[in-house]
């Protein structure tokens, strides 16, 4: 069965025409996982704050998370997204830091009590990035090929339209990753264009996957700034940084994944594009060897996101959604 979807976890931005002004604090504190990647995304926040707030000091406060330690299982089998973001959101509540700055498809559904997404920046490029030292492609790629992921969603993506190619996990940072196709354990791995991007590595992008061949997750290429709950002065003072497009955006995807009990534990896909008011939303459910994947995709008004999520959820639904998932709990129990 599926669930129904709770509240989105995407704060309104009612602060931005707030008429009583909140004054900045005298000091900021971002916390950030220690990858290179979170800390260029906490650096592109601190300059934007900067940039803002010129009288603010703003720190980072770098930490290693339990997801960045455990590296010989998939995220599936040792609890999931959460790992990436309990260590910052202890930060937050115990008044080290003041925001933590994540990739918001490393941020689970659901958010702890007591926590708010209160922006959500401009999104770079949502689709995945096929990398490899000798292929050009995918189709490339000849029988057997061993292909990297840590993702259950690109897994069966990949295996259904490649049967013939060998699909292991791949855990770590993106210097992790990228290090292991460089030692020759993998002939391609798939990885997010944003990160690749955002690094200054887009050489190392031998052919970007379109969303029509691997629609990406939930949240893919935005970044997210989490707080804790009441913190007002904050939310007013994050407000400049909210892209409302893709605000929109993810919150229909996140909407879709939060009523199928998203996690990666599933191979679950929500893409978003919003245009003048409107939006289109595509999804996808799947098992994770690719053999049973059900596609649907809405059109509907960008200003009611959460019902535009559960509209493609619905209609995912009607195409077999909860066998699939069914049978996905059957194969994780084998």
């Amino acid at each position: 069965m599926i669930k129904s979807a709770r509240r989105c976890d995407l704060h309104t931005y009612e602060f931005e025409r707030a008429v009583v002004k909140v004054s900045p604090p005298s000091k900021l504190v971002i916390a950030s996982r220690e990858s290179r990647l979170a800390m260029w995304q906490a650096e592109h926040v601190r300059a934007k704050l900067s940039a803002l707030y010129p009288q603010c000091s703003i720190e980072i406060l770098g930490m290693t998370t339990k997801g960045d330690q455990i590296l010989d299982r998939t995220l599936s089998k040792v609890g999931g997204k959460g790992l990436f973001v309990k260590e910052l959101e202890v930060a937050m509540e115990e008044r080290r830091a003041d925001l933590a700055v994540h990739s918001l498809k490393d941020v689970p559904m659901e958010l702890p009590e007591g926590f708010v997404l209160a922006a959500v920046m401009e999104r770079e490029d949502p689709r995945d990035a096929f990398v490899s030292n000798d292929y050009a492609s995918l189709d490339e790629l000849p029988d057997g090929a061993i292909v990297g992921t840590s993702s259950l969603r690109r897994q069966a993506l990949i295996a259904a339209r490649y049967p013939n190619l060998v699909i292991r996990p791949l855990r770590g940072n993106l210097d992790t990753r990228l290090g292991k196709l460089d030692r020759g354990e993998y002939a391609a791995i798939i990885l997010a264009a944003a990160g690749l991007k955002r690094l200054g590595l887009p050489q190392r992008i031998r052919a970007l996957i379109e969303p029509e061949q691997s629609l990406p997750a939930p949240g893919q290429g935005a970044m997210a700034i989490e707080i804790l709950n009441g913190r007002d002065d904050l939310l007013q003072l994050l407000a400049p940084l909210n892209h409302e497009a893709t605000a929109q955006a993810v919150s229909a995807e996140r909407t879709v994944s939060r009523v199928f009990g998203g996690s990666c534990q599933i191979p679950l896909a929500a893409f978003a594009t919003v245009d003048n008011g409107s939006m289109h939303l595509r999804a996808m459910v799947g098992t994770p060897d690719g053999k049973r994947i059900a596609y649907a995709e809405v059109d509907g008004a960008a200003g009611l996101p959460e019902s535009v999520g559960q509209q493609v959820a619905a209609a995912l639904e009607t195409k077999g959604a909860s066998d699939i998932l069914a049978a996905c709990r059957a194969m994780d129990a084998g």
